[in-house]
C-alpha cells in the first residue's frame, strides 16, 4: 500500500511541518499530533519573521490577514500566506507559505502545505493538503462517519484501519478538487489528480487520475515536453 504513504503523496520540502512527518508512514498518523507540534515549533520561530498573537498563534509578518478573520490557537500562518474576510480558523492549523484561506472558509486540525488554496466557502477538517493543492468553491472535507464508527481508509490494495473517529481527506501535491465536491471520511487522493465538480469521493484515488464519478476514473494522458 505504498501509494497511500507519505513518501508518495507529499514533497516535504514544501512545509514548515516537515519534522512532524519523521517516523510516520501514513499521513493520518499525524492528525492527533498537530496541536502539540505547533506549540513547540512556535517557540522557536524567529521574532524577525513572525509575531505572536494571543495564545499560541504565530503569524508571519509578511502574511496578509483580514481583520474580520477569526483565528484560534494553536496556529501558525507562514510567510506570504493570505487569510481573507471572515475566515474561521478553529485551531491546530498550519497554513503554509503563500497559501490562501478564503472568505468564510473554516479550518480545524489541518496542515496546508505551501501554496495551497482553499479560497471560497470551504470546510477543511482533520486533513492534510499537499503542495499547490486547490479546493474549488464550496468543496468540503467530511471528517466524521454518519454512524460515528472509526474511519477506515479503503483502497484497491486493501483497507487500513486508522483508529481515528475524525479524519477528513489527505490530498497529495497538485490535486485539484472541483467546486461543490464532498470528500468523505478517509479519502486519499494521489498526486496530480483532478476531481470533477459536484463529486462525492470515497476511498483512494490513484495519482495522475481524473475522477469523474464513483466507478469512473480515467488516467491522465501523458504530455510530451
Amino acid at each position: 500500500m505504498e501509494q497511500l504513504q507519505i513518501k508518495n503523496l507529499y514533497n516535504l520540502t514544501e512545509t514548515i511541518a516537515a519534522p512532524l512527518f519523521e517516523g510516520a508512514v501514513y499521513p493520518w498518523e499525524l492528525l492527533p499530533k498537530i496541536g502539540a507540534y505547533i506549540v513547540e515549533l512556535g517557540k522557536s520561530l524567529s521574532d524577525d519573521k513572525y509575531e505572536k498573537h494571543g495564545e499560541n498563534i504565530w503569524i508571519a509578518k509578511s502574511a496578509k490577514v483580514a481583520p474580520t478573520a477569526c483565528i484560534n490557537g494553536p496556529c501558525i500562518i507562514d510567510e506570504e500566506a493570505e487569510v481573507r474576510h471572515c475566515a474561521f480558523i478553529r485551531g491546530n492549523a498550519i497554513i503554509g507559505k503563500g497559501a490562501v484561506v478564503g472568505n468564510s472558509t473554516e479550518l480545524k486540525n489541518v496542515i496546508l502545505f505551501n501554496k495551497v488554496q482553499v479560497p471560497h466557502y470551504n470546510y477543511v477538517g482533520d486533513s492534510i493538503l499537499g503542495y499547490k493543492s486547490h479546493m474549488g468553491a464550496g468543496s468540503i472535507t467530511s471528517n466524521v462517519k454518519s454512524d460515528k464508527t472509526l474511519v477506515v481508509v479503503k483502497s484497491p490494495y486493501g483497507n487500513i484501519e486508522t483508529g481515528l473517529k475524525k479524519m477528513g481527506a489527505m490530498l497529495g501535491d497538485n490535486v485539484e478538487v472541483g467546486c461543490n465536491s464532498v470528500l468523505n471520511p478517509g479519502t486519499v487522493i494521489g498526486r496530480n489528480s483532478n476531481i470533477y465538480p459536484t463529486s462525492m469521493v470515497r476511498g483512494y484515488v490513484e495519482a495522475n487520475s481524473i475522477y469523474k464519478k464513483q466507478g469512473e476514473i480515467a488516467a491522465k494522458a501523458e504530455t510530451g515536453q
